[in-house]
């Protein structure tokens, strides 16, 4: 029987990248990604995440030296393991590099990248990256030979893509949103053995976070697509705040079973025999 793990601390990184698409939609500089971020971290955030993509879809240049300039929390940049993304990371020497698959075709990340056949490349990116103080993060499927390549490559953190659970929970699979929360839930005490920090994201929303937020393993939760749609129902204050408080209560649960497994895998204690034992009496 497997050891219980011990809960950790569990936090929510706000991923500001689509407020940069409203702002693209017009042109201008309404509304800023930085003043979401400060929102964001007004609101609860631990960090803010943005991607800088290729094709500069959302994110500029400009918000990525804004955002390293004027936050108060951890800035977590997305990016493509390219030469060019690779010399902006060194120019601004973010808290952390997550490094992602990147095709121009698709509407946002599709999977998690590919790092059994990563080679040279990956490796060369993670080195560098770490090399400058930056923390490295793989974003990569909930799956042992990925995990192990992670491992392998030196990197510090593996973020398990959710992508697909929070897909069969819009379909209301439940047979398949057993089958892949067990996949993650498997990731994530694989990643962790390997010394891995344990982070996931993508696509989650109010129904589906409390799943991968029980999670023992895992540390952080990349939250943003949803978070910036709610924010326009009720604000990006409220949709923090909600989607932090869910995912306090997920954990506590988890905390609360961690601690019930703990006391019954305790060996009970037998009676100890009283101080002084009964003498036989003299014939």
């Amino acid at each position: 029987m497997s050891k219980p793990v011990a809960p950790r601390e569990l936090r929510l990184g706000v991923n500001i990248d689509h407020v940069a698409t409203i702002r693209n939609a017009r042109g201008g500089i309404h509304p800023d990604p930085l003043r979401a971020a400060h929102a964001a971290v007004a609101a609860g955030a631990d960090g803010i995440t943005a991607h800088l993509r290729e094709d500069r879809r959302h994110i500029s240049d400009t918000d990525i030296a804004r955002l390293k300039r004027e936050l108060t929390r951890p800035l977590n940049l997305e990016m493509a393991a390219t030469a060019e993304m690779l010399a902006i990371a060194l120019k601004h020497v973010p808290n952390a590099c997550c490094l992602v698959p990147e095709r121009r075709e698709e509407r946002t990340t599709e999977g998690g990248l590919d790092v059994v056949r990563g080679g040279d490349l990956l490796a060369r990116v993670v080195s560098e990256l770490k090399g400058a103080g930056i923390r490295v993060s793989l974003f990569i499927e909930p799956e042992a030979k990925a995990i192990e390549a992670s491992a392998r490559l030196g990197a510090d953190i593996v973020e398990l893509h959710t992508g697909r659970y929070c897909e069969l929970a819009l379909d209301d699979d439940a047979a398949g949103i057993a089958r892949e929360v067990e996949r993650l839930a498997r990731g994530a005490r694989l990643a962790s053995s390997a010394g891995l920090e344990v982070h996931a994201g993508h696509g989650l929303t109010y129904n589906t976070v409390a799943a991968v937020a029980r999670m023992p393993e895992i540390v952080e939760l990349n939250i943003g697509h949803f978070l910036i749609g709610e924010a326009i129902f009720g604000g990006l204050d409220a949709a923090v705040k909600h989607m932090a408080k869910l995912m306090r209560e997920a954990r506590a649960a988890t905390d609360a079973a961690s601690a019930t497994a703990t006391k019954e895998a305790k060996p009970s204690r037998r009676p100890q025999a009283a101080s002084g034992t009964t003498k036989r009496a003299r014939s």
